[in-house]
């Protein structure tokens, strides 16, 4: 196979090019096409373009509350560092991520839960509007449901993508059920760059 030689600046829309072109005929919701092709150009994976779950006004909503400020919290240090801060802190949001956070880990140890169900927990309490996006683990989806059930969370949005097998696809589509609006990569797919790729795709079409 022979190596191309193209400029870095160019090499981002070569690989959109070539997705279009291995796409086909394939035709793609026009309202989520952006958010679908970032994430086979993170993955490289085409499986994207049927596991991915788009709850209505979902990705609407992500978008206007980039605008307005919301937080972003992740369950992840990688996606949050993954995700494009500039916009975001532009429109006066932040990234934030609380699974190293020693108090975070102090109470998950006392009660016997993971890290990261406390951390939403944590972000329950922030007092401003608050968009997940979860790509690792599942418990963190649990906790967002549990939480809003009781009445102690309301999310702008979740993206809920994490990846693996105990219990991944259990609470993916338990977040599905819940009504909470949402965008989701249905089956065991997904993970922290996931997660991150759909905050940019949503941002960058701002």
């Amino acid at each position: 196979m022979k190596i191309e030689n193209i400029r870095p600046g160019d090499i981002e829309a070569e690989s959109f090019r070539i997705i279009g072109e291995l796409l086909g005929d394939r035709k793609l919701d026009p309202r989520y096409e952006h958010i679908i092709k970032r994430c086979i150009h993170t993955s490289a994976d085409f499986d994207y373009v049927d596991s991915l779950y788009f709850s209505e006004g979902a990705e609407e909503r992500i978008a206007r509350g980039i605008r307005e400020g919301a937080v972003i919290v992740t369950d992840t240090k990688m996606a949050q560092a993954g995700i494009n801060k500039t916009r975001i802190g532009k429109y006066g949001g932040q990234v934030l991520c609380y699974i190293g956070d020693s108090d975070v880990a102090e109470e998950a140890k006392s009660r016997g839960l993971t890290r990261s169900y406390v951390s939403m927990e944590k972000a329950s309490r922030l007092g401003r509007p608050v968009i997940f996006a979860i790509g690792n683990a599942p418990t963190a989806l649990m906790a967002i449901c549990d939480l809003a059930e009781v009445g102690q969370l309301d999310p702008v949005a979740v993206i809920g993508v994490p990846v693996g097998f105990v219990n991944v696809e259990a609470s993916k589509e338990r977040l599905i059920r819940s009504g909470i609006p949402c965008i989701v990569a249905r089956g065991r797919k997904g993970g922290s760059n996931i997660a991150a790729c759909i905050v940019n795709a949503i941002q960058y079409s701002l």
